[in-house]
């Protein structure tokens, strides 16, 4: 980072990362997407630091703490820009004294990509990737998901708060009622609609923040997993993003888990996508600093 712009680390972040090597441990970085905080990984990192990782979550900048402060507060979420996030992260595996795994969901899965193409990681897991300029796949469910931001051009200004129906088709989908209404209770909080903005406008606009090098050779294995029912990324763009990646010489994997819809990092079956990303990046040989 350059000297000339200031930190964005908070201070809880700073004392992740001082623990984080202080283990002398393999780090896994955890990247959140959209309408989440950092906190939805905390059973994922569980997993993962009984299995010899250390971890760190950082959130996005300015998130709010808790919550309840984030709800209290849903324009705190506003303006977020997909560059100015991933430089948030990359600040952080920085400071990190070992190369660390990155697992991404949605827009994480997006920022975990463009953290990868700069050689910051050494595997990465992409999961409902939200889709890099050059994949052109938009399904009708893609829109539909996207339309509470895209149709209110003041959500470029303000978080944006999905409403319980809008969050039921988008995430929770592949559940029950009683499932989805727990869900969006516990994690549910504003976001911003720029990246979504971004995605939409990517491959009209060269400039975008959502490119990704696919090509560099120093990219590492990544997987892409995909979930069958998801509304909000369906299987066909990570396909597609499947598809170009694997033209690097990196190890290049792609995994559908049926039946799973957006909400799969945080729903019932949470432990199946994070063993499968577990086993992905303890393959690779990572474990091993």
């Amino acid at each position: 980072m350059s000297e000339n712009l200031a930190s964005t680390l908070t201070a809880v972040e700073r004392d992740d990362i001082a623990r984080a090597n202080a283990s002398g441990r393999r780090p896994v970085v955890f990247v959140h997407g959209l309408w989440l905080l950092s906190s939805s990984w905390d059973r994922w990192r569980t997993v993962f630091e009984d299995a010899g990782f250390t971890t760190i979550a950082p959130g996005w900048p300015d998130d709010p703490p808790s919550i309840e402060d984030a709800r209290a507060n849903p324009d705190a979420f506003a303006s977020k820009m997909v560059q100015e996030v991933t430089d948030h992260y990359l600040e952080a595996i920085a400071e990190l004294e070992t190369r660390p795994a990155v697992i991404g969901h949605s827009f994480g899965g997006l920022i975990a990509q463009k953290i990868a193409g700069e050689g910051a990681s050494v595997a990465t897991v992409a999961i409902d990737p939200a889709p890099f300029q050059g994949v052109l796949s938009v399904p009708f469910s893609s829109l539909k998901s996207s339309a509470p931001v895209v149709s209110h051009p003041s959500s470029l200004k303000h978080g944006v708060t999905l409403s319980f129906e809008e969050f039921r088709y988008g995430w929770a989908n592949a559940l029950d009622d009683d499932e989805a209404r727990a869900l969006y209770n516990e994690f549910h909080v504003a976001a911003s609609g720029n990246p979504i903005f971004q995605v939409v406008t990517a491959n009209l606009n060269p400039f975008t923040e959502t490119k990704v090098d696919t090509k560099n050779p120093d990219r590492g294995p990544l997987l892409l997993i995909g979930g069958e029912a998801d509304h909000t990324v369906p299987v066909k763009p990570t396909e597609q993003s499947y598809k170009i990646q694997a033209k690097n010489p990196g190890l290049t994997e792609f995994v559908v888990l049926p039946d799973r819809g957006h909400s799969l990092t945080i729903d019932r079956g949470w432990r199946e996508v994070a063993q499968t990303a577990l086993d992905f990046i303890a393959r690779t040989g990572a474990l091993t600093t």
